[in-house]
């Protein structure tokens, strides 16, 4: 049995559930934020268009990963998934990142008889107010979740029609809401971090925090958010005390530009 987690965040409880030896033969990380940005090509190496993305959303002074590697990687490990013999556990919350895990890879386990199973962490509903991702539950109360329920049929075509969709669609963000997957652009987020900037100077991670604790639907990342502000202060809706390139956000201020 495979045991699939979004993000690294994730393996010290999932380990803590499993066992060092089970863990190490069975987990495996995937890291892509897949709430955001274009999935056309996500399936198909050398995925060009989605290495590219998080190349330019990557702060240039901060050490990039190796996008081409990992996406690469993880189209090619998802592809194969059909020709293999062991089931798939995917574990996952209310984040869009997770549920779109949960359907790639309903997807790429259609026309099989292998497993499917989920272990469900979060409380299904994305709002902020009760929305938990596995990551947000403590490693020790993970033993009490670990639930596996096998996926059926019908469900599991729904899941891979939803990922189709998604891919077709692909757009710039991704919510999950009520059981579906909502494209949407870059504006709704873009006006809260914008609203959440005054005339006056203030921490931007001061900013961040208020929008990430205030979107529903998806969890918006530090570094996805950094971008955003970097795409609004060049388009003149906000300015940057600290420059747009430097290694460390904690250092930077942020103010909306008068007028803005």
């Amino acid at each position: 049995m495979w045991h699939l987690v979004c993000g690294d965040a994730a393996v010290p409880g999932v380990t803590l559930v499993l066992g060092q030896a089970r863990a190490d033969d069975a987990l495996r990380v995937l890291r892509d934020d897949l709430a955001v940005g274009p999935l056309a090509d996500i399936e198909q190496p050398p995925c060009a268009a989605r290495v590219a993305y998080w190349q330019a959303l990557w702060p240039q002074a901060m050490l990039v990963p190796d996008f081409h590697g990992g996406l690469n990687d993880d189209a090619r490990w998802l592809a194969a998934l059909a020709q293999q013999e062991r089931p798939v556990t995917v574990w996952h919350g209310d984040s869009a990142c997770e549920q779109l895990l949960l359907a790639r890879v309903a997807a790429a386990l259609e026309g099989t008889g292998l497993g499917l199973w989920e272990v469900s962490c979060g409380t299904g509903d994305s709002g902020v107010a009760s929305r938990r991702s596995v990551t947000m539950v403590e490693p020790a109360d993970l033993p009490a979740l670990y639930r596996p329920q096998p996926i059926e049929p019908q469900r599991r075509r729904q899941l891979a029609a939803q990922w189709r969709a998604t891919l077709a669609e692909s757009a710039p963000i991704r919510r999950w809401r009520d059981g579906a997957f909502q494209g949407e652009d870059h504006d709704a987020i873009d006006a809260s971090l914008v609203q959440w900037c005054s005339v006056q100077w203030q921490p931007l991670l001061r900013v961040l925090a208020e929008v990430m604790a205030r979107c529903d639907g998806f969890f918006p990342t530090d570094m996805f958010l950094f971008w955003r502000v970097r795409e609004l202060a060049a388009s003149g809706l906000l300015e940057l005390a600290g420059g747009t390139h430097v290694s460390d956000t904690g250092e930077l201020r942020v103010r909306r530009r008068h007028g803005a």
